[in-house]
């Protein structure tokens, strides 16, 4: 094997000298001295190259969701998908409750980024923490608790009404947890938004069967949309929801949930979950105070 690599080396130090020698020719100069100049050192450069484009070469494909670069809140931009008013059947089995929502609202196109959350709250919950995170202008932010979440919603619409992004008679919000399933169905009544079969959830999502090797939270629409263009309702982040924590769903007409409780609705899955954790019906809970590598959150608005 080693033979092959040195010959494989020697093969392009050649190259490089001869092509070195021909332009150094055209340019009536010593062919002699650019051959040997270019069979020492012609290798250097492109392997220079290619360890250059290996990461362009390796990473996924990236959308663009509009996201800003600026660190002002003022100038932050989310992208929406409108969720019209419906019905539908929250949870799954003999726990299910059938649930209307009366008026449309928005919910946001991906989970809030490391880049979003920065440029609003200034801080950086996730460095410096025991679990390796990778970070990324798209990744998710990660390590967010309640309180941090619903502050962050307050201070975007405190910005953008100001500069009048954001209409007087609207402000940004975590979801209800009834909001939250009804739009990541997207009029399923399946256990994914995709479907029954969970061998598919790879494309639709990151958690505990394509991370092994990826411990963390991912950049934000790498995989495939539910059927309304929402990414990543199935992975990646558990996602706050605004409802306290019940062991029975509320159904009926735009429930909100408890009127009390010790802890908070998350939802989605994460990363390092199974599929089960992942269905569009599963639920989960937190302390509000909450904070760890696979729990974020994204925005409704209304």
């Amino acid at each position: 094997m080693w033979f092959y690599i040195l010959m494989g080396v020697l093969l392009n130090q050649v190259v490089s000298g001869a092509f070195c020698a021909f332009v150094a020719e055209e340019k009536n100069r010593s062919p002699t001295n650019w051959f040997w100049l270019g069979f020492c050192f012609g290798p250097f450069p492109i392997a220079m190259l290619a360890l250059a484009a290996l990461p362009a070469l390796a990473a996924p494909p990236t959308r663009d969701f509009g996201l800003s670069r600026s660190d002002s809140p003022e100038n932050i931009v989310l992208n929406w998908v409108e969720i019209e008013p419906g019905n539908f059947c929250m949870g799954d089995g003999s726990r299910a409750v059938a649930v209307t929502l009366t008026s449309p609202f928005r919910l946001g196109q991906t989970q809030i980024t490391m880049l979003q959350w920065v440029s609003v709250m200034g801080t950086k919950p996730w460095m410096n923490q025991r679990h390796i995170v990778q970070i990324g202008d798209n990744n998710a932010a990660s390590y967010v608790d309640w309180h941090d979440a619903t502050d962050f919603c307050r201070r975007l619409t405190d910005a953008h009404h100001k500069n009048g992004n954001l209409p007087a008679a609207e402000s940004y919000r975590l979801p209800t947890e009834a909001e939250w399933e009804y739009a990541c169905r997207a009029g399923t009544t399946t256990a994914f938004s995709f479907g029954d079969d969970e061998s598919h959830l790879d494309e639709f999502g990151w958690f505990s069967g394509n991370t092994a090797l990826e411990k963390y939270v991912h950049k934000v629409g790498l995989k495939k949309p539910n059927p309304r263009g929402l990414y990543d309702m199935h992975g990646n982040v558990w996602e706050w929801c605004s409802d306290w924590y019940g062991d029975k769903l509320s159904g009926g007409t735009d429930p909100v949930g408890p009127d009390r409780g010790s802890s908070r609705v998350v939802r989605g899955g994460g990363w390092g979950n199974n599929s089960g954790h992942c269905r569009s019906a599963n639920r989960n809970d937190g302390d509000p105070s909450s904070r760890n590598s696979n729990l974020g959150f994204r925005v409704a608005r209304s």
